[in-house]
């Protein structure tokens, strides 16, 4: 089945197409991928998608008009896509939608909203399409995400050692061999609210402004305090937590409480955010290998060797993901990780910049198959289960393949 993949993560700037033929052969799911394409948000669309996110109010009239929009920029994405990566012959198309509201409640999901109504896609390709991946994993009790932890597991599969999968997005999230997953905290997410506030623009290109910057070890401890980072997986965070009030508030507490006053530049904030970012990251590794989902994290402050709390060490760290192109933020990482090899997604056959978009492909594949696409040891959720809801294109649904045997290994060809 060619299955086109479509995702917009946290950092809302782009959409990102991966087109892919996947087919099953016995307990391995191969994938070969086909190509990506971007399609960058226009400046309107991502301006009015910034002003209604949280901690903003909103109306029911205009969520009604970004669900639209954006359904009609996925819409094109979608189209692209199958001109220019399928030869138009993708069967299905698996879209994301765009993140606009994670409800938690004391560390249980209630709910999540993604919109860029799917219907816009359906009309667009003439194809079915899966959305709405979410929700299903949080009726079962589960986190709902990182969704992307079922194909790290099949994915990382064999691979010698204890890999950890990474993603930096706005948020950053790993996952462990034992079926550990989740939210390690902000990857961009603060670091792109400081630099907007500072410059417009939406993020810090090749890291130019950390680098210019310095660490300021106050700053760095305040954030370093939020509890968030202290809680038990399986757990998930967003924008809802990490946005610009938040900075601010960090901001001026540090002020607050500052023995001397010390003027922090505008690129002193964005180095430690950077750093900060790093920490997190690191520290989440550190902790990871524990049997089952009830690992916590260690203290934020901690230091050594990233290694599992069973003994076992961590070997690699596979990062994928916007803030691959950081070089200022991957370095800091790669001296955070004291050791442990950092490397890049692109190594083991899946583009950093797109592998939550062949990610989301292989789920609407599963889906179409009638098959399991969360892992309960990440997310939480009572049960495994088939995720996403349907809308017909031009000749129907997608006949749902059921019967077929669940996979336990992604191949890459």
């Amino acid at each position: 089945m060619r299955v086109i993949g479509l995702m917009s993560g946290t950092s809302y700037d782009a959409i990102d197409a991966a087109a892919a033929d996947l087919h099953l052969d016995g307990s391995d799911l191969v994938l070969r991928p086909l190509g990506t394409v971007t399609e960058a948000y226009d400046p309107g669309l991502r301006e009015a998608l910034a002003a209604a996110l949280p901690p903003a109010a909103t109306t029911l009239a205009e969520v009604c008009r970004l669900d639209t929009l954006i359904g009609q920029a996925f819409a094109a994405a979608a189209v692209r896509a199958q001109h220019e990566l399928c030869d138009g012959r993708a069967e299905l198309i698996a879209s994301h939608g765009q993140t606009v509201f994670h409800w938690t409640d004391e560390g249980q999901v209630r709910g999540t909203l993604q919109i860029g109504q799917p219907a816009w896609i359906a009309e667009a390709t003439g194809l079915p399409v899966v959305a709405d991946f979410r929700p299903r994993d949080i009726a079962a009790g589960g986190q709902g995400a990182p969704l992307v932890s079922l194909v790290d597991l099949m994915w990382l599969r064999g691979r010698p050692g204890t890999p950890v999968a990474l993603n930096l997005g706005g948020i950053a999230n790993v996952t462990a061999p034992d079926g550990t997953a989740f939210d390690t905290g902000p990857a961009g997410a603060l670091i792109d609210a400081a630099v907007r506030r500072a410059t417009g623009r939406a993020f810090d290109a090749d890291g130019e402004l950390a680098a210019r910057g310095t660490v300021h070890e106050p700053l760095l401890r305040r954030l370093l305090d939020e509890p968030y980072y202290a809680r038990p997986a399986p757990k998930t965070t967003g924008k809802e937590l990490f946005h610009e009030g938040y900075l601010l508030a960090a901001l001026a507490d540090c002020a607050s409480s500052a023995d001397e006053d010390v003027a922090l530049t505008d690129e002193d904030v964005i180095a430690t955010l950077t750093r900060l970012t790093a920490r997190t990251v690191a520290d989440a590794v550190r902790g990871l290998g524990a049997t089952g989902p009830s690992v916590a994290s260690r203290s934020l402050r901690a230091s050594g060797s990233p290694h599992a709390s069973d003994g076992r060490h961590v070997t690699e760290v596979i990062a994928s993901g916007g803030g691959t192109r950081n070089p200022v933020l991957m370095a800091m990482l790669g001296e955070e990780l004291a050791g442990v090899p950092l490397r890049l997604s692109d190594g083991l056959g899946l583009p950093a910049a797109a592998k939550e978009a062949y990610a989301f492909a292989v789920l609407g594949f599963l889906t179409a198959h009638g098959l399991p696409g969360t892992d309960p040891r990440s997310t939480g959720a009572r049960h495994a289960g088939v995720l996403g809801s349907l809308t017909p294109g031009r000749s129907g649904f997608p006949r749902i393949r059921a019967g077929a045997e669940r996979p336990v290994r992604l191949v890459l060809k």
